[in-house]
């Protein structure tokens, strides 16, 4: 029987949609991430070539596969370029993370769906990964629709199996084409999941004939790019796949201790306000193990097994990583919600007083709004802003010389953007700190031109400007400790 409180699935959604949509175009693109990606798919929608991911005219960027960037494309391509429309791809998928939790729970927890879907909606992780352009909700998103389908396929009628089989390898497809081999991570949860939970029934052709749809859908892409790019297959396996698990030195907190540093306040923050429930839930691991580890009695609760791998496996070799983020994660709080919502069916509570959950709601959507404003040296906004104050010249690239570049200044000023070296750089295919020479990049008539550098080293990028034949000329005072200039050739010296 339902709980008196138990929230409606209007509310869950109405709720969901709410926090989606707060602010979503308030905040200019943040760089350096929000600006890689929107920058490479507005390179895609200028050019016409979606299929070679570009950083500029001269420089691919192939650390992901392009379905990130062909979302974030089509949305501009369709709402205008803006960071609403940017972050829209991202919104929508956590919408369908919402959805997805409450049609799993339907099947797994159906007596608490809305809850789940409550409670994914407003656990703290998802609520602040929402407007962040990146890969990783959307990965979520097809790694959550894959377990769902393999899901109903177990629990729905022999006939039905087939076609859900068919929709989790499509699903494991886009996943491959958000983010490549990491994504086949959940299928090896399946695999443990149906190895310990063995089915009377026979799936193999169906597999079969999915993984033939994977290959379809996945592959025609890596073909041709790899085709087209020598070197590019040896760049993906070794450097972003073998290189990211095993070498500190191109990982993220790579040190042996880095999951801990990472991982732990990830869950226990992110999985605010409803981290009580899956503290009950890990201390009644013990009996559960007990009964999962004998196979007459692991069918006694198939629910809770598969729940434990789904969380738990991934966990275990993200740990294992040693590149590690905090937005890896994601893709783990739709087992989590649907966790803690089972958790609280198992202990028989009533829902959350709907008092509490307008005040968490009214809490995240504060959260939301001082973050849309708060000041940043990381906001494309502010600096387009800057530069259109002092810019009075037909501008159509914007060159950082020995910085970090704002890449976001594509969306908001609508020009290229490229970060140059003053030293030689060395032959670099694959994802190159620098777009290019200093040298190389000044050959062609700079008129039309911004630079920017730290204003610590200006007088050095000045006279490096000077011997190279070219005046400068300084744009306004200094703004976030950067000097903003235009240069030219110098008459005397190019006459």
């Amino acid at each position: 029987m339902r709980s008196i409180n138990s929230p409606s699935v209007l509310l869950a959604f109405g709720i969901a949609i709410l926090l989606a949509f707060a602010f979503l175009g308030s905040r200019g693109i943040w760089d350096p991430d929000e600006g890689r990606y929107t920058n490479v798919a507005l390179n895609m929608l200028e050019s016409g070539d979606w299929v070679h991911p570009m950083r500029n005219d001269y420089v691919g960027h192939w650390t992901k596969p392009p379905l990130t960037y062909w979302a974030i494309a089509a949305s501009i391509g369709a709402f205008g370029s803006n960071p609403w429309a940017a972050r829209l791809p991202c919104a929508l998928s956590y919408l369908a993370c919402v959805w997805l939790v409450w049609r799993i729970a339907r099947r797994l927890v159906p007596e608490r769906a809305n809850e789940a879907a409550l409670i994914y909606a407003t656990l703290l992780l998802p609520f602040g990964a929402v407007q962040l352009i990146t890969t990783d909700f959307l990965l979520a998103a097809a790694c959550s629709a894959a377990m769902a389908c393999w899901i109903e396929s177990r629990f729905t009628q022999a006939g039905n199996a087939g076609r859900w089989l068919l929709a989790m390898w499509f699903c494991f497809a886009l996943a491959f084409l958000i983010k490549g081999p990491p994504s086949l991570l959940y299928l090896l949860v399946i695999a443990v999941c149906a190895g310990l939970l063995p089915q009377a029934r026979s799936t193999l052709a169906w597999h079969a004939l999915g993984l033939l749809l994977f290959g379809l859908v996945a592959l025609p892409w890596y073909a041709i790019v790899i085709h087209d790019t020598p070197g590019l297959l040896d760049y993906y396996l070794g450097v972003e796949l073998i290189d990211r698990l095993t070498e500190p030195e191109l990982a993220r907190h790579g040190e042996w201790y880095g999951w801990l540093q990472v991982y732990a306040p990830t869950l226990l923050l992110g999985t605010l306000p409803w981290s009580t429930h899956l503290w009950r839930w890990l201390r009644s691991l013990g009996s559960q193990f007990r009964l999962w580890r004998m196979r007459d009695t692991r069918q006694d609760d198939p629910v809770g097994l598969i729940l434990f791998v789904w969380l738990v496996l991934p966990l275990l070799v993200f740990c294992l990583s040693r590149s590690r983020m905090p937005l890896y994660l994601l893709p783990l709080f739709t087992p989590l919600a649907l966790i803690a919502a089972r958790q609280m069916q198992r202990d028989q509570r009533a829902f959350a007083s709907m008092r509490m959950v307008v005040a968490w709601v009214v809490v995240l959507i504060a959260l939301r709004a001082a973050t849309s404003f708060w000041p940043t040296h990381k906001n494309a906004e502010a600096w387009a802003e800057e530069i259109r104050r002092h810019v009075d010249f037909p501008l159509h690239k914007v060159v950082f010389v020995e910085d970090m570049a704002r890449y976001g200044l594509h969306l908001h000023l609508g020009v290229q953007v490229e970060k140059l070296s003053m030293q030689p750089v060395a032959d670099r295919l694959f994802d190159p700190e620098y777009d290019g020479n200093f040298d190389a990049r000044l050959e062609a008539d700079p008129k039309a031109t911004l630079f920017v550098c730290k204003a610590e080293r200006w007088a050095e990028v000045q006279a490096a400007f000077n011997r190279r034949g070219y005046q400068t000329q300084r744009l306004g005072g200094d703004y976030q400790e950067r000097v903003l200039f235009r240069a030219s050739p110098n008459t005397r010296l190019h006459g």
